[in-house]
């Protein structure tokens, strides 16, 4: 069957794909550009613009000691902050197990049935070594139905009768003799 022409040519498929990809990376950028001008801006938001033209030595210090304070406490809400993240992560985890213990172990795939050769299962696992053709059948054991009724004989009587006749002493000396007669030839 000869391949089907295609309907756009190749210089076409250049074009195209040169026009998508200047277009990915002009959205690119702009998306690269507007993160950057949020970071700028969430950062003149929370950093104070500091001045330390002109300030004397205790100023400097008083500036770097409120600067400090301040560090430590973003560093406690990070930590309080990363704490709380480990905290639902273990939360999560343990929820997940507990799905999956309600859920059952794992899933079960469907199975379905092949059908495959004793040749065939051979040849999968030997590989090309395998020659010789095996007929698994001719080796199974054949059994004769007639023997395996012949050796039990099923006796029906009334079991009222029989009941009576095991009651007392003689009826356990019949029971243990007719335990003890099939062993003796």
């Amino acid at each position: 069957m000869p391949e089907p022409k295609s309907k756009i040519s190749a210089s076409r498929k250049l074009l195209l794909k040169s026009l998508m990809l200047a277009k990915a990376k002009e959205a690119w950028d702009q998306e690269h550009m507007s993160t950057q001008e949020e970071k700028q801006r969430y950062l003149n938001e929370r950093v104070p613009h500091t001045n330390t033209h002109g300030l004397g030595l205790a100023a400097l210090q008083e500036m770097c000691r409120e600067l400090h304070e301040k560090v430590g406490i973003v560093d406690e809400e990070r930590y309080d902050i990363e704490a709380k993240v480990i905290h639902n992560t273990r939360e999560i985890q343990d929820l997940k197990m507990k799905v999956l213990d309600l859920r059952g172990k794992f899933k079960r795939p469907p199975l379905r049935r092949v059908r495959v050769s004793a040749d065939a299962m051979l040849r999968a696992l030997l590989g090309s070594k395998h020659k010789v053709s095996m007929d698994l059948r001719a080796n199974l054991k054949s059994v004769k139905k007639e023997d395996t009724e012949k050796e039990r004989p099923v006796e029906v009587s009334d079991w009222r009768k029989n009941v009576e006749a095991m009651s007392g002493m003689e009826g356990r000396k019949k029971m243990f003799d007719a335990a003890k007669s099939p062993t003796s030839p």
